[in-house]
């Protein structure tokens, strides 16, 4: 687990120059204005439809952000693989592509549509940008607040506001185990992992989940938690996330020491403020390697 490394990708030119990057903002940030603020705390219940259960939501804003932002990069971008949360869910195999794709767009219209179709202001747009699985470029976009945080491959993390002032984030220090704030989806585990979860988080400042890992990876790239860690590895959810984390002096990877790429369906994914901080937590819940 020492091996920093192991969470580094093999080095990939950054797929977008600077005008494409702005190109990309403003797309998403026109999105939001037609499709999804519009929509927020006005949905009518014959817009919010369940997918596997009433947990998973699907709304009318989902579906037509996600429409316009697709047929936007499709147009700027006409060699890409362009593939988005809503189009996967009726079409999985859409994901067989990733890997093979020289360019790869992957859209999650409105990370955290539960909170929006309950009214909770916590949610966000991403946009993961991948070669052949790998991240290469990362957008997470507050449609409230109408700014990002932004990474590529090559450069540090940046937060754009919504005035167009640009600063770098960074993750934060290490800190003991006791003092650390963490995202666990622990929901989402197995039941035996769930149980050992239970039993570990108690040593923790503060463990919790958002229902939105687009406030979640901010929030650890901004330098306000210590980690997150994720064992349902949906594409659109981590692959922005991930590489925003590594750009803003974090360590993610597979608990196991494999590098993520989006590719990567099982699993459990760390990713923490340091190598010190990452090397912690996965040895404070080594355990949930036992049965993989």
């Amino acid at each position: 687990m020492n091996d920093s490394s192991a969470s580094l990708p093999m080095p990939i030119s950054a797929p977008l120059t600077r005008a494409q990057k702005t190109q990309l903002l403003n797309l998403v940030r026109r999105a939001a204005k037609a499709e999804i603020l519009p929509r927020f705390r006005r949905l009518d219940m014959g817009e919010i439809d369940t997918k596997k259960d009433e947990m998973d939501l699907v709304t009318a804003a989902d579906t037509g952000a996600e429409a316009m932002i697709t047929r936007g990069l499709q147009i700027a971008f006409p060699h890409a693989l362009v593939i988005g949360e809503e189009a996967i869910s009726k079409n999985p195999d859409l994901l067989d592509g990733v890997g093979e794709a020289e360019l790869c767009f992957i859209i999650d219209p409105v990370d955290g549509t539960w909170n929006f179709a309950r009214g909770m202001p916590l949610f966000g747009t991403i946009i993961a940008v991948c070669r052949f699985g790998v991240p290469v470029f990362g957008l997470i976009y507050d449609p409230v607040g109408d700014d990002a945080v932004m990474a590529d491959n090559t450069s540090p993390a940046i937060w754009h506001t919504a005035t167009g002032r640009q600063r770098p984030i960074h993750t934060r220090a290490a800190k003991p185990l006791s003092e650390m704030i963490g995202y666990l989806h622990i929901r989402l585990m197995t039941p035996a992992d769930q149980a050992l979860m239970w039993s570990k988080v108690g040593v923790l400042a503060h463990a919790s989940a958002l229902r939105c890992s687009a406030h979640e990876y901010r929030l650890l790239g901004t330098g306000a938690v210590d980690f997150v860690l994720s064992s349902a590895l949906n594409s659109w959810d981590h692959a922005a996330g991930v590489l925003i984390c590594q750009q803003a002096g974090g360590k993610a990877c597979m608990m196991d020491g494999t590098p993520y790429d989006a590719t990567i369906k099982s699993g459990y994914l760390l990713s923490a403020t340091s190598e010190a901080t990452w090397d912690a937590v996965a040895t404070h819940f080594a355990d949930l390697l036992s049965d993989s």
